[in-house]
């Protein structure tokens, strides 16, 4: 992989890579979509990361159809297939970690302790193996998403983060590969996260800006579906990740909840204008699911 890439840059070529642990399904496909409009080679990793894992987490049962993987990405005209074996990515000895500070303590950090620790040690490696201009990531992951982009910025790294809208089933789901875990009733509860960020979209419109009463309409959707265990359900800085009290300039709602055998996230960004926004002015905002 690395002698290939090489060999593209040598030839004024423009790599557009796109991480992946794999079980692609549409979400993915629209990164790789938007990889091959701005690039040629297109790189595809496939790596399921054991460092970003807890103890109790699903690593072992984690679906891996690598064949069907590959006959997609063949469709899609992706040059390279690059699946490496956990043995390449951490050999024996392995011993180096990348800690993006306080950004990866809170929401999903504070559920799955060294999370983003094993996301920023693999991202980065793989960054460093595949050389592109260009990587790509879902918004599906916003928390991630901001990690990443606060790791490229802090070491110089040459990849520019391209962040790619949401992918969402005809319901509202928010497409990943654990929604294969969930069971047809699951399936159906499973649009509850949808809802909820609806209901805040919706409680924005009507004019509310108080974070704590549209944080309190986000957990009443979540506490009316039964099969839904609700992680957390916050309002926060888009940047920091901190949370707010007022809608003022960019900011994430974002939720996380247990829906039978799968954990499942999701968010709306919400893109306010700075100074106090005046509540009888509806059009002064923009909420993107």
């Amino acid at each position: 992989m690395k002698q290939a890439a090489r060999q593209a840059r040598a030839e004024g070529r423009v790599i557009g890579f796109v991480p992946t642990m794999g079980a692609l399904h549409a979400g993915h496909l629209s990164l790789v979509e938007a990889a091959r409009r701005d690039s040629s080679p297109v790189v595809v990793s496939i790596f399921v990361n054991p460092k970003q894992f807890g103890p109790q987490e699903d690593l072992a049962k984690y679906p891996r159809p690598l064949e069907d993987d590959q006959a997609q990405l063949e469709r899609l005209g992706v040059d390279f297939l690059f699946a490496p074996s956990v043995e390449e990515m951490y050999p024996p000895g392995f011993r180096t970690t990348v800690n993006v500070e306080s950004l990866g303590d809170r929401l999903e950090g504070r559920t799955r302790p060294g999370h983003f620790r094993g996301v920023a040690t693999v991202v980065l490696k793989l960054l460093e193996i595949v050389a592109p201009q260009f990587v790509y990531f879902g918004r599906k992951d916003a928390q991630q998403l901001r990690v990443i982009r606060q790791m490229a910025a802090d070491l110089a790294l040459d990849a520019e983060i391209v962040a790619c809208p949401i992918v969402r089933e005809a319901d509202g789901l928010a497409m990943s590969s654990r929604n294969a875990y969930l069971s047809p009733h699951d399936r159906r509860a499973a649009t509850v996260l949808y809802r909820a960020l609806d209901a805040v979209r919706q409680s924005i419109a009507a004019g509310e800006r108080n974070a704590a009463r549209l944080v309190q309409a986000m957990r009443g959707v979540l506490s009316a579906e039964p099969l839904a265990a609700t992680d957390y359900a916050e309002i926060v800085d888009a940047d920091s990740f901190e949370s707010v009290t007022r809608l003022r300039g960019n900011c994430l709602a974002l939720l996380a909840a247990r829906i039978g055998p799968a954990r499942l996230i999701d968010n709306m960004l919400i893109e306010m204008p700075s100074a106090s926004p005046v509540p009888s002015d509806r059009s002064a905002y923009r909420c993107s699911l």
